[in-house]
């Protein structure tokens, strides 16, 4: 046990104490709530970013001349010459597009020198259906506010029943964060189970591998290489999801005060143009959105959530990290693991892609329960269902302690695996090799 523990402190603090390490622990979660600030201001202020586009309008129908209002996004001009002329020089008078509008209103064509922006084109047959819509509303002698209230979409609000009472279910929360955590489990299997393979390849290419083995059993080796790692992965996940934490709340609170100073600034100057501002609806309110997100947020059980992310990553990380040790122990250069990782990572990505289509639209159906109790798959499943609750508590269980015998039963059979393979050179193995490996006797 002591050289278990001598070689679990080696391999953690030889990773901890890089500069590396640190710099990645620390700016991660900084870069993290930066990319999300910036998603957010870009998204709020898209229009104002984006160039303002030029079209010119050749509307042989009438239907349209005057009519088709400008946009943040685009400028509509309208011309008085023919379709071939206004396509021969409508660049050359430094217009982006022409908007050509047979009398027919068949076949409309928006011409670039380049592909047309999907944006462009959207927008623009949206603006041309609405007026279109109304011309024809209009000369059917059908009021067009009638139409319209009566084609008005109803809201389906998702409610859930707890033991407090109904409450609002918050589903895209839900989704937000089970593909989150999926994401997160996903990257970090790959990420520290490559490491662990790495780090046996350099030792057995380097033959400090023959050293170390005259003190200690391979298997006492591999155990406290794969613990050893996995405490830096989780040391490392911890650091983030406090860092995250803190950094979301200094932010949150700062852009609090700021919605708040710019809503008080907004009240005042409408008080002053005599706007009654009791009468301004809700969804008018600048922290309006920021109130609903923290509702969102708040209705996840975030230190359950957590805990069983940690578990989760842990144990999978444990289960996944015994077999890439076996593969690095059975080749001599990184180049040759390709034919052992697909078989091994095949069921990882498999439960990836589900998760993004079957599992988070799904997450009570039998396959999303079946790959929720696989130990090869129950680490992304699982974490896909928990956010949005209802998951049995006998499930949840019977999950982790099939994660556990998963994680017990791939650590015997990469070990038999590895003894042998780790003092194998200049042989490429086959899997008929790794099985005969397995077959040793001591």
């Amino acid at each position: 046990m002591d050289k278990i523990l001598l070689i679990i402190k080696r391999e953690y603090f030889s990773r901890v104490k890089k500069k590396s390490f640190l710099m990645v622990t620390f700016l991660v979660p900084v870069l993290f709530i930066v990319m999300i600030g910036s998603i957010g201001y870009i998204a709020s202020h898209q229009n104002s970013l984006a160039d303002k586009k030029k079209v010119e309008v050749v509307d042989e129908s009438g239907w349209f001349v005057n009519k088709l209002a400008n946009t943040p996004t685009i400028e509509y001009s309208f011309s008085k010459e023919n379709e071939v002329t206004a396509k021969a020089k409508f660049v050359k008078d430094g217009y982006d597009y022409l908007l050509y509008i047979p009398s027919s209103l068949t076949k409309v064509q928006l011409i670039s020198e380049n592909k047309p922006a999907a944006s462009v084109t959207q927008s623009v047959e949206n603006a041309l259906t609405d007026i279109a819509q109304s011309k024809r509303l209009a000369a059917a002698n059908i009021d067009s506010a009638t139409l319209a209230a009566a084609q008005k979409s109803i809201e389906v609000e998702g409610q859930q029943i707890t033991e407090s009472g109904i409450k609002d279910a918050h589903i895209y929360a839900s989704y937000g964060v089970g593909l989150l955590c999926a994401f997160l489990i996903y990257l970090s299997l790959f990420l520290y189970g490559t490491q662990v393979m790495r780090g046996v390849i350099e030792e057995k290419v380097s033959r400090i591998i023959e050293v170390i083995i005259s003190s200690v059993k391979p298997f006492q080796l591999m155990l406290g290489k794969i613990i050893g790692v996995g405490m830096v992965g989780l040391t490392q996940f911890i650091l983030w999801i406090v860092l995250t934490l803190a950094l979301s709340t200094v932010a949150g609170t700062l852009v609090s005060k700021g919605v708040k100073a710019r809503t008080e600034s907004a009240t005042q100057i409408q008080k002053n143009m005599g706007v009654d501002v009791a009468k301004t609806p809700a969804a008018a309110q600048p922290d309006n959105m920021m109130g609903s997100v923290m509702a969102e947020l708040d209705s996840i059980p975030i230190a359950y959530t957590v805990g069983c992310f940690l578990f989760y990553f842990l144990f999978g990380y444990l289960l996944y990290s015994a077999l890439f040790a076996a593969v690095g122990s059975a080749v001599d250069s990184e180049t040759e693991t390709q034919q052992f990782m697909l078989p091994i990572t095949l069921p990882l990505i498999f439960t990836f892609a589900m998760s993004q289509s079957v599992i988070v639209n799904n997450p009570d159906s039998s396959l999303s329960v079946w790959l929720s109790m696989i130990p090869f798959t129950s680490p992304i499943a699982m974490m896909i269902r928990i956010p949005f609750g209802g998951v049995p508590a006998w499930q949840l269980a019977l999950s982790m302690a099939l994660m556990v015998l998963g994680f017990l039963f791939t650590t015997w059979v990469a070990a038999r695996i590895y003894r042998v393979g780790i003092l194998m050179y200049g042989k490429k193995a086959s899997y008929k090799e790794l099985a005969k490996w397995f077959f040793y006797k001591e």
